[in-house]
């Protein structure tokens, strides 16, 4: 597993880690809101990606630590460009979903 860590990095279950323990964090679902109700991490807010610019709706403050995911990766990694553009400071894209080994939520919050 170090092995796996050293060449790709930190995954999803230790970002999350980092989210819980980081006061004021944030963690946002960039994927679409029918992916987001068929299961999310408890406490994310979903911001599509494709809705990316309505963020300040959720987040205001543009120093809030975000913590991003989607299904895989790709589109986590695109909506953090663009939150880091906006003028976001701290913002770490956690990748996706489909490597989460924690409980998902079904539904709405």
């Amino acid at each position: 597993m170090e092995l796996f860590s050293s060449m790709f990095g930190k995954g999803i279950d230790a970002y999350m880690e980092d989210a819980r323990a980081t006061p004021g964090a944030v963690v946002l679902d960039v994927r679409s809101p029918e992916e987001f109700v068929d299961g999310h991490i408890d406490g994310a807010r979903n911001v599509p990606v494709s809705h990316i610019q309505n963020a300040p709706r959720q987040v205001p403050a543009l120093d809030t630590p975000l913590f991003v995911y989607c299904l895989s990766g790709a589109r986590s990694a695109q909506a953090c460009r663009f939150l880091t553009q906006m003028g976001y400071t701290t913002v770490t894209n956690m990748g996706g979903i489909n490597r989460w080994s924690g409980p998902v939520k079904q539904g709405r919050i």
